[in-house]
């Protein structure tokens, strides 16, 4: 019996989450930035006709405040500092949602670059599947939440077709779509029967409702033991657009549980065509 948890909460809400914290470094490094370009700029004086705006390129001196030593206090780095943290924050979480560079590469900090360049696809549901490695051709319908909780799997009287997550992002976008399928059922192997036998580098072609293919690959296939699901590197990269492919896998148990793992493809996409 296939059972897999849910996020948690849709991909939607995770990301307005991410983007809330992100905001609020938005708003402060916009926030700096006006101080800091108001202090430079002159108010206009009707006396000598400089117009409104206008940055004065002798700017008056500030007067020059001693204390009990005789030494003038300055500004501080502090500002300077605390603006180019905001920018270099901000910059870096555009960078993570988008996937266009915009921190030098020198950087010590920010998420390791792709391995290669992608498109992002409009938001369109898949209606296929195709492995040619496999042999495999299968129409993909949308699925929901079982009332257990878990990811709701296709009928055992389809068993040759897939179900895509419709709470995930659907292949193309940013983040992790998901399709699952049965292995095998009482009356024989199923439409991912034979998915923990992909290997790195092997082609997955997602047909879409819009009539464009999604082209991802596979970068790993892993086996999972049901109790110690990786629900955050399932669903929780949305570095670029990618793909998970569940099943089940490992030896048979019985009962509510069925096979004791989960085989579980992670691809990314690396073309598309219409």
């Amino acid at each position: 019996m296939f059972r897999f948890p849910t996020a948690g909460g849709t991909w939607r809400g995770r990301t307005g989450r991410w983007w809330a914290r992100t905001g609020r470094w938005r708003r402060r490094t916009a926030r700096l930035a006006r101080q800091a370009t108001a202090a430079s700029i002159t108010s206009p004086d009707p006396a000598d006709g400089t117009p409104p705006g206008t940055l004065d390129a002798t700017p008056p001196r500030p007067a020059r405040r001693s204390n009990r030593r005789g030494l003038s206090r300055r500004p501080g780095p502090v500002p300077v500092i605390t603006l180019l943290l905001g920018l270099l924050v901000t910059l870096f979480g555009v960078q993570s949602v988008t996937g266009i560079t915009l921190l030098p590469s020198g950087l010590p900090f920010g998420a390791p670059a792709p391995p290669r360049k992608f498109p992002v696809m409009e938001s369109s549901p898949p209606v296929g599947i195709g492995i040619r490695s496999l042999g495999l051709t299968a129409p993909v319908h949308p699925v929901g939440v079982a009332p257990d909780g878990t990811i709701e799997v296709p009928a055992s009287d389809r068993r040759d077709e897939a179900g895509w997550y419709r709470q995930s992002p659907t292949p193309g976008q940013y983040g992790p779509s998901v399709i699952v399928g049965h292995v095998d059922t009482r009356t024989g192997p199923a439409v991912f029967h034979d998915l923990s036998g992909l290997r790195p580098g092997a082609k997955i072609e997602v047909d879409r409702e819009d009539r464009s293919v999604a082209v991802f690959e596979v970068n790993s296939v892993k086996r999972f033991n049901k109790s110690e699901l990786p629900v955050d590197r399932v669903y929780g990269d949305f570095s670029r657009p990618s793909l998970r492919l569940i099943t089940c896998g490992g030896r048979w148990v019985g009962g509510s549980t069925g096979y004791a793992d989960n085989v579980i493809v992670f691809a990314s996409l690396v073309s598309a065509r219409q």
